[in-house]
């Protein structure tokens, strides 16, 4: 179920019907990477490992995730999954601006989410943060939550063959932070220019006939106010009530009381 702020952005957020895909192999550096440059432009972060890592605390399951807890941190995730997509359900309900933040390692996902979500009207597009794999082994480890080497390895393989078809996929949309060192975090000339590169995509005024015919279905519901109409069985919300032009003549010509029995 929707909160009461969730359901009063949708037509008013400032960067509706625009979607992010994040990606980069464990360690890269992603999460820091986009909070640095999308910070402050209400973009909704759709992270299943926020869940996860949140759940995994609740339930007394260590972050270096030892093998003995293979079952239930499996449990875990899939239950972390679940609230994520009820989230992400939710945003996408309102056409909510979206940073869906993953590893990148199967284009084919990615590409059916992406379509997906231009289906609605959506512009889509990327950031890939790209790192070296000694970095990226540096990074896992000093992490709270982390992952086998070996794992890290082949995510980090199979995000970098993934690099092309998202270029392809995203094309003039396709943001690449080039992270083969460690991130200076005072460097403020990386981060400008990747935040000016996220600043033009977000002020691309909505075209697509799709978006454009939802907003103004929307912006009429909200023009019309918590009024309600006399006669069509509900009457919704408080302020002025509108009589029904035909149960107006109904009433003028002596038909209210059988109106009335009616309803």
């Amino acid at each position: 179920m929707k909160k009461y702020h969730e359901l009063q952005e949708g037509v008013y957020d400032p960067n509706i019907f625009k979607a992010f895909f994040l990606a980069g192999g464990p360690g890269s550096g992603k999460s820091y990477v986009v909070r640095r440059t999308t910070g402050g432009t209400g973009l909704k972060v759709v992270n299943s490992d926020d869940a996860f890592e949140s759940l995994l605390k609740k339930a007394g399951l260590s972050l270096k995730m030892p093998p003995e807890e293979f079952e239930r941190k499996e449990k875990v995730r899939a239950r972390g999954k679940e609230l994520t997509s009820k989230r992400q359900a939710n945003y996408v309900d309102g056409r909510l601006g979206l940073i869906i933040d993953g590893t990148g390692r199967e284009s084919g996902k990615i590409l059916r989410q992406k379509a997906d979500l231009e289906e609605l009207g959506y512009d889509t597009y990327m950031i890939f943060v790209n790192t070296s794999l000694d970095v990226a082994l540096q990074r896992n480890a000093e992490r709270p939550r982390s992952v086998a080497n070996s794992i890290v390895i082949t995510r980090h393989k199979e995000v970098q063959a993934n690099i092309g078809k998202f270029s392809n996929m995203f094309r003039r949309g396709f943001i690449v932070v080039d992270n083969n060192d460690v991130l200076d975090p005072n460097d403020r000339e990386l981060f400008k220019e990747i935040w000016d590169q996220v600043k033009i995509l977000l002020r691309k005024k909505v075209k697509n006939t799709r978006a454009k015919s939802w907003m103004a279905s929307e912006l009429a519901k909200r023009s019309e106010g918590p009024k309600g109409k006399i006669g069509t069985g509900r009457i919704a919300g408080t302020g002025t009530l509108k009589i029904d032009p035909k149960k107006k003549k109904e009433i003028a010509k002596g038909g209210f009381p059988k109106w009335a029995k009616r309803n």
